[in-house]
Parts: C-alpha cells; sequence; structure tokens
C-alpha cells in the first residue's frame, strides 16, 4: 500500500498544515539478544564506572584488593574487598554500600553486619544511630547545634543501656563531655562514677596551647611554628613526662625532624627530600627499638592512587638494625587502581 499525503492548498502560509499517514510498516529496530553474544551500546554508557584498587605489602606478602562503584544514580557507593595471600587463599571478604544517610558493612566470614545512620530530624537537630547485628549492640545519640552550627551539643547512650548518657558540648575551642564509668575496686560489684574530660585549644603568644584531660590524667602541649621553624614541647600530669619536637624547614624541598623524650632518654629523627611532586625520600632512626631506616616514596605519600603516575603508587623501604646489620632487610608496598 503506498503512502498517503493530505495538503491543503492554499496561498503561502509560513503557517501552513501537512498531514502525513504513518508508513505502512514500523523501520526494523536492532537486535537486542540476552544470551551474551550483543550488548546495547546504550548499556555500555548507563553502565557506571567500577574501580579496582590493589595493594601489596611485600612485610605481610598479603594482596589487599577492594572493587567500588556508584549505585542507585551516584545516591550510593557499592564497595567490595578481600584479601589473598601467596598461596592465593582469600580471606576477610567483606561488602559495604554506604550513602549519605545509611551504610551498611557485611562481615562475609563472620556473618556479621553494621549498621549507621545519621539525618536530620529538624533544621539544626541530627539523630545517629550505629548497630551490630551479631552482638545487638549499638549506639543513638542526638545532635543539637546551639547559637550557630560551632557550638553543638551531643546525648549519646550505648544500646541496650548500661548507664546514663553521656553529654558533650563542643564549641569553636575544644569540647568537654561528661560520662558514667566504671571505677575499678577490688569488690565484686564495681561502682559507677561521673568522668569528665575534654580538650581545649588557644592561641598564646605565637603558638596554638592544646589541653587534654582524660581519665585523671592532662597533657600539655604547646606549638611554635612560622615558615622555617616548628617547636613542641610537651608534659603529662601528675606523670611529669616531658618531651619535645624540633622540625626545621631547609627550603622547599628538605625537612629534618628530631623528637626527644627527657622520661626515658628516648630520640629519633627523620629527614625527608621531596623531588618534585611525586617523588620523596626519607631516612631516620629510632633510638627505642635501635633501628636506622630509608624509604622512596613514588607518587604522593598521603596522596590517592588516582592522582599518582599511571595511578600507582610504591615504597621502597630499607630496614638496618644496630646490633645486627647482617639482619638488613628490604621491603616494599605497591598500590595500584583500575578504572574500568
Amino acid at each position: 500500500m503506498a503512502e498517503s499525503k493530505l495538503e491543503l492548498k492554499s496561498p503561502p502560509n509560513p503557517n501552513s498544515l501537512i498531514v502525513s499517514a504513518p508508513p505502512s510498516s514500523p523501520p526494523e529496530s536492532p537486535p537486542v539478544t540476552t544470551g551474551g553474544g550483543f550488548v546495547p551500546a546504550v548499556w555500555f554508557r548507563q553502565r557506571p564506572k567500577i574501580r579496582v584498587t590493589t595493594e601489596f605489602d611485600s612485610d605481610s606478602s598479603v594482596f589487599f584488593h577492594r572493587i567500588s562503584c556508584k549505585v542507585l544514580d551516584s545516591l550510593a557507593k557499592l564497595k567490595f574487598s578481600f584479601q589473598n595471600n601467596g598461596k592465593g587463599e582469600l580471606s576477610d571478604p567483606q561488602l559495604a554500600l554506604t550513602s549519605k544517610y545509611l551504610s551498611l558493612h557485611y562481615d562475609i566470614e563472620e556473618k556479621n553486619a553494621l549498621v549507621n545512620a545519621s539525618f536530620d530530624v529538624a533544621p539544626g537537630l541530627q539523630f545517629k544511630a550505629v548497630h551490630e547485628v551479631k552482638s545487638q549492640q549499638g549506639e543513638l545519640a542526638m545532635v543539637a547545634d546551639l547559637a550557630g552550627p560551632a557550638y553543638k551539643f551531643e546525648l549519646s547512650s550505648a544500646v541496650p543501656a548500661i548507664g546514663r548518657p553521656r553529654a558533650t558540648i563542643r564549641f569553636p575551642l575544644g569540647e568537654v563531655s561528661l560520662e558514667e564509668k566504671e571505677e575499678e575496686a577490688e569488690e565484686e560489684q564495681a561502682k559507677r562514677i561521673l568522668s569528665v574530660s575534654g580538650i581545649l585549644k588557644g592561641q598564646i603568644m605565637n603558638g596554638v596551647c592544646t589541653a587534654k584531660y582524660k581519665d585523671e590524667a592532662l597533657d600539655l602541649r604547646y606549638c611554635f611554628k612560622d615558615e622555617q621553624m616548628t617547636f613542641i614541647p610537651s608534659i603529662s600530669l601528675p606523670s611529669n613526662a616531658m618531651s619535645f619536637a624540633f622540625k626545621r624547614q631547609f627550603g622547599p624541598s628538605d625537612k629534618l625532624s628530631y623528637w626527644y623524650n627527657l622520661d626515658t632518654n628516648y630520640w629519633s629523627t627523620v629527614y625527608k627530600h621531596n623531588i618534585g611532586k611525586d617523588f620523596k625520600f626519607k631516612a631516620g632512626y629510632d633510638s627505642e627499638v635501635r633501628l636506622g631506616w630509608a624509604s622512596l616514596w613514588v607518587g604522593e605519600e598521603s596522596g590517592k592512587a588516582k592522582t599518582a603516575p599511571m595511578k600507582m603508587k610504591v615504597q621502597f623501604m630499607l630496614q638496618v638494625p644496630q646490633d645486627d646489620i647482617t639482619s638488613s632487610s628490604l621491603m616494599f608496598r605497591a598500590k595500584k587502581r583500575w578504572d574500568i
């Protein structure tokens, strides 16, 4: 049957109407098979990118593998990780699904799951929960803003509850917590008491002073830093243990660090030399373990593998014991990422 066409004959008009009948037979659709032979190109375009990361440590001779991808239109991330030794034996397989409000970590060998949830109940009020399925234990917490987001009040309690909830106040200069703990005693029934802990930071002269108080112990630390030098003395009370750290920057590529404990007379030193962004050499000595060492980093030490050359980070380390130089060892670590 031939195609039909209707035209309204009228003087030239840009708004003329043309009506065409549909074709007699629909166009052929591209073949789609599900047996693995042909997969539509659309599927490849819509498939989430898969990231595969492999790490190896020669000291333990263990490979660590991680496979991850974004799912649910990038609202969540699915991750599977496992280890294997030189014999190919797999161990510690874990599966994780994380999102902004909910995360699930499942240990396949232990058949145990850890669930984390966090969401806003109201403006300035947040609810957080942690639950371990196997032990049937967890924690519930409510966090409220006080006079702006810089000031927060958190009230948390273990599940099942074993005492009064823990209260924490956070502010720009630190935080203070009040919780109930068991007092160590020789009696069969331990006594529960209220315990205070906290941390305070403040600017004093040209440095920052930090005070940490926990379990009736006070740690005081002062950090002075300028463009070339850092000096950090610290003392612990009531033990009166003192130590200090000294760091000196020699240009943009060289740095020397030294740490000394006045209570034990142990000391350590580290020298760092950067060669561009992706290469770093470090050497040091630790008197406590009587060990000298040197290492070379290929790829930024604190960066991720995706920013390293060829998305691969490598570290070589030489350890030389002072008491037995013949037992020196050379180790290396490698981390490689693939984007599929």
